[in-house]
């Protein structure tokens, strides 16, 4: 994390986030853009896409969240919209997290170009960015039942025999969230418990949609509206 001035409160605060997901790619450019800009923090990081605790995001965040309790209104600039995640569902996430703490959220290129205010005008912006999280449920929803109406066609077997329980779910949650561990290494922990396949450990793929599932069911029980 570069540390530029630091404003006195109340005022505007522009905090920086600046991404690249593998050493190949380069960050100056980001960098000089952003602070360009006039950013009065920075925060930067290489971590890949796929890895979903991303420190500096999250110091970033915190960092405004603070500004914020002091007065100041604050603006998180972004190089462009990918920096800021990889799917509908995580954008979703960052976005809800900002209109929460009133802060608001800049993109210096790309298509949504400008200042998005949660509260004001901007609040389209996130409204979009639930509408791309809905989107992309509805595709990985259509997409599987694509691929079982082709194997009921084929004559194939839906699934398999299910060897995961809440258990199970809730130790590779823990191991992912709390741990940060890899699928390969959420699996080595894991023990079947039940059926054939009862004491081997299960295959990454299987932790991988376990916990897929799972995160799509609490995005959408989070988009549902309350009465």
């Amino acid at each position: 994390m570069q540390k530029l001035a630091a404003p006195s409160v109340p005022m505007e605060v522009r905090l920086a986030y600046a991404r690249i997901s593998t050493r190949t790619q380069e960050i100056q450019s980001q960098v000089d853009a952003l602070e360009a800009s006039g950013v009065h923090r920075l925060f930067q990081e290489q971590i890949s896409t796929r890895v979903r605790e991303r420190p500096e995001m999250k110091a970033a965040l915190a960092a405004a969240r603070e500004y914020r309790s002091l007065g100041a209104k604050v603006t998180l600039v972004v190089h462009e919209m990918k920096r800021l995640g990889r799917g509908a569902l995580e954008l979703l996430k960052v976005a809800e997290e900002l209109r929460d703490a009133e802060i608001e959220l800049e993109f210096l290129t790309g298509p949504l170009a400008g200042k998005h205010d949660p509260s004001g005008h901007g609040a389209a912006l996130f409204a979009f960015f639930a509408a791309m999280a809905e989107s992309e449920r509805d595709y990985i929803r259509d997409k599987t039942l694509e691929g079982q109406e082709t194997a009921r066609k084929n004559g194939k077997a839906i699934g398999g025999v299910k060897v995961s329980d809440d258990d199970m779910l809730a130790t590779a949650l823990r191991l992912r969230d709390q741990e940060h561990l890899s699928l390969r290494e959420i699996a080595s922990r894991l023990v079947i418990r039940t059926g054939k396949k009862r004491g081997q450990h299960p295959a990454p793929a299987t932790v991988m949609r376990m916990l897929r599932e799972r995160d799509e069911q609490t995005a959408t029980a989070t988009l549902e509206p309350t009465v």
